[in-house]
């Protein structure tokens, strides 16, 4: 019997694609006393997920991921992990509230980007009045502090770099096109695209090798949430995968924006960018010149 003015809380439910942040979240959740349910996009994800009760949804079957929302009593859905394929038209299966909307649902999943695309799958879920919640509500451990992760610092050129990377990043994030830019001696040599994050880094290693980027310059990569950018989906990431290809490039380190990115496995991400002599921070869009001076 619940107390007088306590609301029955309904099932979490983890719409999970490719990465590590599906399993964080799920982690988290089941230490927090949820028994999260797991939506598995299929040719998406990249682990069993054996041990959580879950299901297998194709990315364009939205009635059936409303199916399973209703079976299992759901009313709190999380969206998080990569997805690397957009559904063909043929593949998009409405629910009976959206059949008339199916035009406009595929002109978005065709030409829309990242953030368009995700605001219209918010929307399609909550029209029963369930609440989209962002991962970093479920796994706040996760969220980038402000000020250096680790051991080593920036320097006055790392500084710069900084500075005009976040430029590029917030340009970039405005045309809703990517979260992420490399700027080497001043210079732009990267904008993150549909690649993502680690394509982008093995891009400037070969250009690195290459001889298109200076070999006396670090560089740095910066990684932003896009300035239209709704929080509960898609917040900016790194890893360990970030930290080895950051390695590869030549780079000097990492900076995001703390309260809007997440660090995945941060003991470890901390571990490997010091013996590699990488710096990562957080920076504070609130404080002048994001807090770099």
């Amino acid at each position: 019997m619940s107390l007088a003015g306590d609301t029955p809380k309904g099932r979490l439910a983890i719409i999970a694609g490719s990465g590590l942040l599906p399993s964080h979240v799920a982690e988290a959740a089941r230490e927090a006393g949820e028994n999260p349910f797991i939506i598995a996009l299929k040719g998406e994800v990249d682990r069993s997920w054996d041990g959580f009760d879950h299901a297998v949804i194709g990315v364009g079957d939205f009635a059936g991921v409303i199916r399973a929302l209703e079976s299992n009593g759901v009313d709190r859905v999380v969206m998080s992990g990569g997805v690397k394929r957009r559904p063909e038209w043929r593949e998009v299966r409405p629910t009976f509230k959206t059949l008339m909307k199916v035009p406009a649902t595929i002109r978005t999943l065709l030409s829309g980007g990242d953030d368009t695309v995700l605001r219209m799958v918010i929307k399609l879920i909550e029209v029963d009045g369930r609440r989209v919640v962002g991962a970093h509500e479920i796994a706040p451990d996760l969220l980038a502090s402000v000020g250096p992760i680790g051991a080593a610092g920036f320097s006055a050129d790392d500084a710069r770099d900084i500075a005009k990377a976040i430029e590029a990043a917030e340009a970039l994030g405005r045309l809703d096109v990517g979260q992420g830019a490399v700027a080497v001696g001043g210079r732009i040599v990267a904008l993150e695209g549909v690649e993502g994050t680690d394509a982008m880094l093995e891009r400037v290693a070969e250009l690195r090798a290459a001889g298109r980027i200076s070999a006396r310059r670090r560089g740095v990569l910066v990684k932003l949430c896009k300035p239209q950018q709704d929080i509960r989906a898609d917040l900016p990431s790194i890893g360990i995968s970030t930290v080895s290809n950051l390695r590869k490039a030549g780079l000097a380190g990492v900076a995001v924006e703390a309260g809007r990115s997440l660090i995945l496995d941060r003991k470890a991400v901390m571990k490997a960018a010091d013996e590699a002599g990488i710096f990562v921070v957080g920076l504070d869009r609130g404080l002048p010149n994001w807090g770099l001076s």
